[in-house]
């Protein structure tokens, strides 16, 4: 099969808020991290508002709104607060999230399936103001079938298990999970929804999941935060430009 199209990279800059706000201070900036992405070559950035504001503010995204020249991917649980939120600025793209206080980062996918008919009535308004609205979901067939009944336009996989077993030397389950990804890709794409990944990519497991000629776009975050502090944040995003490429190629 062949590639449907250049993928895309967006940059989640959530981490560069985490440590400004580790001192309490100004610095750094995650909309010029943003900034830098986008000379880098990121094609978007995501940015996370979370209910209890651990890393990104409310003034991140008016100011990540006003000042991209890139599409903004607003991250969120799906409650009233951060519908009005996005209503708001009305970025380019919003992706549903599962959210616990709790966690340290976003833990798997958004159970659509169990409250189908609540998120179809919640994401209508997002849609109708313009909004491309992304689910993030675990690889399911299930959770999947149930985002294109709502009429999300796009399902982000979540790449989170798959990463863990690389990490874990657990070679085995490593290739099934990455089995299993590759064909609910394939699944997404048959039923006319646009094919995202991410969560926990690094340049030794992005290609494999680069390779899907279903996905459309990986969203890679704490990783690439995490090599800016020896690269720099633009060597670091260009090389996994340049790995993704490489793959798609």
């Amino acid at each position: 099969m062949q590639p449907l199209g250049k993928l895309r990279l967006g940059v989640n800059i959530d981490h560069v808020a985490t440590v400004r706000n580790a001192r309490g201070s100004a610095y750094p900036d995650p909309v010029r991290a943003a900034q830098l992405a986008e000379e880098a070559g990121a094609d978007g950035i995501t940015a996370h508002l979370r209910e209890d504001r651990r890393h990104i503010s409310d003034e991140d995204i008016a100011r990540l709104a006003e000042t991209l020249t890139v599409p903004l991917n607003f991250e969120m649980a799906a409650t009233e607060e951060m519908q009005a939120i996005a209503l708001r600025h009305r970025p380019h793209a919003v992706c549903l999230v599962p959210e616990k206080r709790e966690e340290r980062t976003t833990e798997g996918g958004l159970e659509v399936a169990r409250e189908e008919n609540k998120l179809a009535h919640f994401i209508a308004p997002l849609a109708d103001a313009g909004c491309r609205v992304s689910i993030f979901i675990a690889a399911d067939r299930r959770q999947i079938e149930a985002a294109a009944r709502i009429g999300a336009a796009v399902v982000e996989l979540h790449t989170g298990a798959y990463c863990d077993f690389h990490a874990e030397g657990k070679s085995e389950e490593r290739d099934a999970e990455l089995e299993r990804m590759r064909e609910m890709a394939s699944f997404a794409h048959s039923l006319g929804l646009e094919v995202h990944a991410g969560h926990g990519l690094t340049y030794d497991t992005v290609q494999p999941v680069a390779a899907f000629p279903e996905v459309m776009e990986l969203n890679i975050g704490h990783f690439l935060i995490g090599e800016a502090i020896f690269l720099g944040l633009k060597p670091a995003i260009a090389r996994m430009r340049e790995l993704m490429d490489e793959a798609r190629s």
